[in-house]
């Protein structure tokens, strides 16, 4: 005789056309989780996905999974907030806006209230337990800050008067802004070349751009173009050599680096001979090269 069906591996039918158990494919990321946490904030997303009749209009990647073309990093905050309706994220979260962008996409109003900064009645950050970290807040909030510490530190004989001091605030802010420190840019590269050491020579072929220093200046130079992925919850004032960026091009490092008002001050790189043609003799070079850019 044959046993009944455990109700956790339930298969779907007409009238419940999606298992108990879920497989989800979230930008590369598998998640496992249940169909009623899924649907759990009604009119969210997810809640539309997973409760039409029809499940063949749901794309799905090539083991059958259910495929979400989002950020498969961020999503696992979105998945805990639909378990419990509850916001909880690491300590100095770097990636607020990020993920308050995630909130939006999936129609989950109250988590995007709940990562929006909430402001005092004296425009200051509340008591709110997940509010941004500094280096979210945005440069004229910045700027602000800084023009205020600095003109109180003035004094008001400075330069014939309180509208001098003003001024010689405004200046002093704005060279406090940038913060001094190191960032090293650091490739694996490799070059071909000929018999002749010239011909059909093939030079710095670059498969990654790595970026190392504190979170906050490598975020403020490189921006949308720095790929976190491999350090992601990383506290802004705590350093990383795990960053890379989303690009193959030195020469667009240097550029965004100068334009951040950095210089080089150091370079190192090494060379070696990886592989040798037999019949032509053609030579593959590898090598690591670093630089070290500094800004006062």
């Amino acid at each position: 005789m044959a046993l009944a069906d455990n109700a956790g591996c339930a298969k779907p039918s007409e009238d419940f056309p999606f298992p108990e158990i879920i497989e989800l494919n979230v930008g590369g990321q598998v998640y496992i989780t249940r169909h009623p946490t899924l649907v759990s904030v009604p009119g969210s997303l997810l809640w539309e996905m997973f409760t039409q009749k029809n499940i063949r209009s749901l794309a799905r990647d090539s083991k059958g999974r259910f495929f979400v073309d989002r950020d498969g990093f961020l999503f696992r905050y979105i998945l805990d907030y639909m378990r419990d309706q509850q916001l909880v994220l690491p300590d100095h979260f770097p990636e607020r806006s990020r993920l308050r962008r995630e909130a939006e996409y999936f129609m989950l109003p109250e988590l995007v209230k709940m990562l929006a900064p909430k402001l005092s009645k004296q425009n200051s950050l509340g008591d709110d337990p997940c509010q941004s970290d500094p280096e979210e807040l945005s440069p004229n909030a910045d700027a602000t800050r800084n023009l205020t510490s600095a003109t109180a530190t003035l004094p008001s004989t400075m330069a014939g008067g309180p509208g001098s001091a003003v001024t010689a605030g405004v200046g002093a802010a704005s060279t406090d802004v940038r913060r001094a420190g190191f960032i090293t840019i650091g490739y694996r590269g490799s070059y071909t070349l000929g018999r002749d050491s010239q011909t059909d020579a093939k030079f710095r072929r670059v498969a990654r751009i790595m970026v190392c220093g504190k979170t906050s200046l490598a975020k403020e130079v490189f921006g949308d173009t720095l790929n976190e992925s491999r350090d992601p919850d990383r506290p802004p004032e705590r350093y990383t050599s795990r960053y890379y960026l989303k690009f193959t091009f030195l020469e667009q490092a240097f550029d965004k680096l100068a334009d951040a008002g950095f210089h080089m001050v150091a370079c190192n790189s090494t060379g070696t001979c990886a592989f040798a043609h037999d019949q032509t003799d053609d030579r593959i070079w590898t090598s690591y090269t670093e630089y070290v850019f500094y800004r006062e």
